[in-house]
């Protein structure tokens, strides 16, 4: 047989090879499909039969309303801690909280495992000035023992008509027993930006980020000038206890410092599912001035995006403790007209491509809070104490660093010891400290000349 025959037949065999193996694949698909298919048929079966079951046998009547919503909050609850499922009333405590504006004690608050553990007190309100901080847990409120309950049936005890009294019982870790706080509710309308002049030095505190935070930072900023009759040495941005808020701001008030540039990138379940967001040009306020960031454990969410940026723009000394490390993005998804989802539904990732998930944003310089006296014995609590909490796809150990046991002789003093010197908050001290080390000699000779020789403080009334 002639070889250009053969050819001829190779590819007409080889031709009509193709069709047949594409043929397999989809048989193979379509096979793989019908065996999930079935899978997921049997195991709502299996639902239906538990449902049934606990409906015609359980020891209490049940509606099938509560059945379905505890089926449910199970099946967001077991995704992560920040999925949630929310109806009715629970709605209407979101857009209270969102508005910030009820009756309470100014607490951010997690369930685990049972129990009730504080995220961070809100600065200037009843919890903080009680001195309920975060990793504490509330056993009881007004007696009642709140172990069990659902967050939202917690909450609900500890919020109330402004004026009225509740006395929440508090354990501790590194302490021996509970112990009670007493405190009276007040109008919690938070102010998320306040700021003051210190030394020539403006301290920018930021407690939270809803809708004006930005607009009230460039606000600080501006004012903080005038007090100061002239530019100040630099600015402590304070985000200690800052549970987070919303992400627009956080990009905001970084455009408030930042010139240029990613603020944070948004990474979704597919690989090609990136949402970056960049300064927005001409929002820069700060001069180029140096630039002290303070964070803690209870530094949380879109107050480490700003953090992170500023770090990974060297723009900025992050100064203070591990951050708490959020990293997840919820959205809030309508489902009924009285009950919407919040699904866990990407993670965000700092400019150099740093996922603060679990690790949060590790300070450039590490300092303690040792103007309290229970830091020591207080174990920090974060994302990673949170049971079913998401896991960062690019972990890094950070155990050699944290067991360095070395006492740093910067850090020897004790909290008595501090107040006698009339320092109420080492980690404020010290950053005012580098701040002033840091400024040119020449802009402090500037400065010191544009103020009249007793210097300017001056609390915001904003």
């Amino acid at each position: 047989m002639p070889k250009s025959l053969l050819r001829t037949l190779g590819l007409l065999a080889a031709g009509a090879a193709i069709p047949t193996t594409m043929m397999a694949v989809q048989t193979a698909r379509a096979a793989e499909s019908t065996a999930q298919d079935n899978d997921t048929y049997k195991q709502l079966d299996q639902f239906m039969n538990v449902f049934q079951t606990v409906k015609a046998q359980y020891v209490d009547k049940t509606t099938d309303k509560e059945l379905i919503k505890g089926a449910i909050d199970g099946m967001l609850a077991s995704l992560d801690p920040h999925s949630s499922y929310l109806e009715g009333h629970d709605v209407q405590q979101m857009k209270i909280t969102t508005e910030g504006k009820y009756g309470g004690l100014g607490l951010t608050v997690q369930a685990d495992s049972g129990a009730i553990k504080v995220v961070t007190p809100q600065e200037d309100t009843p919890a903080w000035k009680a001195g309920i901080k975060s990793g504490d847990y509330i056993t009881r409120v007004d007696g009642k023992n709140v172990y069990g309950e659902t967050l939202d049936d917690a909450v609900d005890h500890m919020r109330g008509d402004p004026g009225t009294k509740v006395t929440l019982t508090i354990f501790r870790p590194g302490r021996d027993k509970p112990f009670d706080i007493a405190l009276t509710r007040e109008i919690i309308s938070l102010q998320s930006v306040k700021w003051q002049v210190k030394d020539h030095i403006g301290i920018i505190n930021i407690n939270g980020f809803s809708q004006p935070t930005g607009a009230d930072v460039r606000k600080a900023i501006t004012e903080i000038t005038k007090a100061n009759n002239g530019l100040p040495t630099g600015y402590v941005v304070d985000l200690r206890d800052n549970p987070g808020g919303l992400l627009d701001q956080a990009v905001s008030v970084s455009s408030a410092f930042l010139s240029s540039g990613e603020v944070v990138s948004q990474r979704g379940r597919d690989k090609d599912d990136i949402q970056r967001y960049y300064v927005t040009p001409g929002s820069n306020n700060a001069n180029g001035l140096p630039i002290v960031v303070l964070v803690n454990a209870g530094t949380a969410s879109a107050a480490e995006i700003v953090a992170g940026a500023l770090q990974d723009h060297r723009r900025a000394i992050v100064m203070g403790e591990r951050s708490f490390g959020k990293g997840s993005v919820q959205t809030l998804i309508p489902l009924t007209n009285d009950s919407e989802m919040r699904l866990t539904t990407a993670r965000y990732f700092t400019p150099s491509g740093h996922s603060v998930q679990e690790g949060g944003i590790q300070p450039d310089v590490m300092v303690p809070q040792l103007s309290d006296p229970d830091y020591k014995d207080r174990p920090k609590f974060r994302e990673d104490d949170l049971r079913r909490h998401l896991i960062n796809e690019a972990k890094v150990d950070d155990s050699v660093l944290e067991a360095d046991s070395k006492t740093d002789p910067r850090f020897t003093a004790t909290a008595d010891q501090l107040k006698k010197q009339g320092v109420n908050d080492f980690q404020l001290s010290y950053a005012l400290q580098t701040l002033e080390r840091l400024a040119p000699a020449a802009q402090r000779t500037r400065v010191a000349i544009a103020l009249p020789p007793t210097g300017a403080e001056a609390p915001s009334a904003n």
